[in-house]
């Protein structure tokens, strides 16, 4: 004969554990912060193009460019190109350590792409201190003038980024990301590929033709 034990019978109901998920927020970034974001992208990808539509409206005003007797512009511009593109590699990484829960992969890729950052906007102090060196400033004509505005506006913007990758990566250490939230690294990544492909277009537009 069977006996049902109440031990048997009983339904396992496992005690409640404490969620990682903020009590108030979405799970994932949520699609009104993307597409926020995406807006935001869709502004400074406006002002860029303004920017390198006057560039080259004042390019074509002359019949030789860059004009006569003005130096190349400095070689180091292929360095900064490098950097940059290795932290759209890291932030990338950081990107995928965050979906799967490694903490501390994302918080290194984090620490890379934000020394990557730094890094980037000393070969672009270098890049100037060297024009500057040949006294080639910024009101030494059209051509020098429209090289320092698109490169300043632009590193204006990596500070922007820096800052808050900074931010980012400070509350990954808290552990603040994981897998079912990720909303601040999600935005950093896509700003910062943001920044890479715009220099992407100002390396090609302003030194190679």
């Amino acid at each position: 004969m069977i006996h049902n034990s109440p031990v048997s019978c009983k339904k396992y109901s496992p005690e409640p554990v404490a969620s990682a998920l903020p009590p108030d927020g979405p799970v994932y970034p949520s699609r009104a912060g993307t597409m926020g974001m995406w807006i935001f992208l869709t502004s400074l990808a406006i002002l860029f193009a303004a920017s390198m539509v006057g560039y080259l409206v004042v390019r074509s005003r002359f019949e030789q460019w860059p004009p006569e007797g003005m130096p190349p512009l400095p070689a180091g511009l292929w360095a900064s190109t490098i950097v940059i593109m290795l932290s759209s590699l890291s932030i990338q990484i950081a990107y995928h350590c965050v979906r799967a829960d490694k903490q501390g992969g994302l918080i290194a890729t984090m620490l890379i792409t934000t020394l990557l950052g730094v890094v980037f906007l000393f070969t672009q102090g270098l890049n100037w201190a060297w024009l500057i060196a040949i006294n080639e400033k910024v009101n030494s004509g059209l051509y020098m003038s429209t090289f320092y505005l698109l490169t300043a506006l632009h590193a204006l913007h990596v500070i922007g980024g820096l800052i808050y990758l900074g931010y980012v990566t400070a509350r990954s250490f808290t552990g603040t990301y994981h897998s079912a939230f990720h909303p601040g690294v999600k935005y950093a990544v896509m700003y910062w590929h943001f920044l890479g492909v715009v220099w992407l277009v100002m390396f090609v537009m302003i030194f190679l033709i």
